[in-house]
């Protein structure tokens, strides 16, 4: 597996774990579907848990970044898809000929990874074009930085304010921000923290997918959290 300074030691466990969260998934889909138009880049695809996903919004072309071995694996899923490139690589600004032309990036739980987190965002503010979209995922809440965010290679949990303030210094205009699944703050906590448990369990995956999920999502189609363990963020490159 390649690494960097720019990145922890990573084998992807938690990508497997989370194969099966499928309204998981699908709830990025449809948040993020407005974005997802001509050239899209996704950061960190892992095996293509989210990449089919973004494939269902039929995107002109997709980029996929993935620096581990299992790009791999990443490749085989997505073989099939004539409009897919997978580059076995980190994202550094490239290719240099889609500079300033990306529609859309995303970041679905990589952004923590990477250390120099304001570098990789200035990279992305150059590659997108004017009106391009910057579309995150990331968790959310130092305080519930433990045990599992360190054997997967998180540098930061990040507050709401932080990555505003990230984002603005990069360049970008925010067009939406806020918390996510306040409900899971507590069990997160419990497990992450107090048990220092270090990986997902699947069947715990597959219950809280299958149940919580679509009430959270219910929830917040509603009214939006004043907190929650995870944050929603999407950055615009002004025109």
């Amino acid at each position: 597996m390649k690494t960097t300074d720019d990145t922890r030691h990573y084998e992807g466990n938690d990508l497997e774990s989370m194969a099966s969260a499928q309204n998981y998934y699908q709830w990025m889909l449809e948040e993020f579907r407005p974005y997802i138009n001509g050239t899209v880049l996704e950061v960190g695809a892992g095996s293509g848990n989210f990449t089919k996903h973004l494939l269902k919004a039929k995107p002109k072309q997709l980029i996929a970044y993935e620096p581990t071995g299992m790009a791999d694996k990443l490749k085989a899923n997505l073989k099939k898809y004539k409009n897919v490139q997978v580059v076995h690589d980190f994202f550094r600004g490239k290719p240099k000929s889609l500079q300033g032309k990306t529609d859309a990036i995303f970041y679905i739980n990589v952004l923590e990874h990477v250390e120099k987190d304001e570098r990789e965002l200035k990279m992305v503010f150059d590659t997108l074009r004017p009106g391009g979209a910057l579309c995150i995922y990331v968790p959310a809440l130092n305080s519930l930085l433990g045990s599992f965010d360190e054997q997967v290679g998180h540098y930061r949990r990040y507050s709401k304010e932080e990555l505003k303030q990230k984002l603005e210094k990069a360049g970008f205009e925010i067009e939406r921000l806020h918390y996510s699944d306040i409900y899971g703050i507590v069990p997160w906590y419990l497990n992450f923290k107090v048990l220092k448990s270090k990986k997902l369990n699947q069947k715990t995956v597959a219950v809280y997918d299958k149940v919580a999920i679509p009430a959270i999502k219910f929830q917040e189609g509603l009214f939006k959290p004043p907190v929650g363990k995870n944050l929603w963020a999407v950055a615009r490159k002004p025109k």
